[in-house]
């Protein structure tokens, strides 16, 4: 798996914690190994510049997801798909603040922030409630079964 992340934000991250969680998601959804993946750390300025341009709303968001290829995750009898992923953006100070309100360490809000851009990238959303249960189902299940593995001393 090709994860390329890049930390512009001026603040201190678990950048290879980070790339290591991605990677392990997308393996568990089966996408290809070759497909890339860039996620870029920035700081609150610069993510309130991109949300406004992107999603045409005001001031610093916590995560943002641009996908590229519209990958999705493949059905059992389906190869896995390969191309590139998109890009992640994140801001660590965002992050940081938002942790205590989720009952969360700011390491474990940018886990769960960076799942939740992964499954956008692969079209997944939250608009409905039907497709907000789905979103955060797989979310969770994942989000758990990445601690099962982390705490059985496996790294990839």
């Amino acid at each position: 798996m090709s994860v390329e992340l890049n930390n512009e934000s001026g603040v201190e991250a678990d950048e290879k914690g980070l790339a290591t969680l991605a990677s392990w998601v997308l393996a568990e959804l089966r996408i290809h190994p070759q497909a890339e993946l860039s996620i870029l750390l920035v700081d609150e300025e610069t993510m309130a510049a991109y949300h406004l341009k992107y999603m045409d709303l005001p001031g610093p968001t916590d995560v943002l997801s641009f996908p590229m290829d519209e990958l999705r995750i493949p059905e059992p009898d389906e190869p896995e798909p390969e191309g590139l992923l998109g890009d992640i953006v994140l801001a660590p100070t965002v992050t940081a603040r938002q942790a205590a309100e989720n009952d969360r360490t700011p390491d474990q809000e940018a886990e769960y922030l960076l799942v939740h851009g992964i499954l956008h990238l692969l079209g997944y959303d939250h608009a409905t409630p039907e497709d907000h249960a789905e979103m955060f189902g797989l979310h969770d299940r994942l989000m758990a079964a990445y601690e099962e593995y982390r705490a059985g001393g496996k790294d990839r």
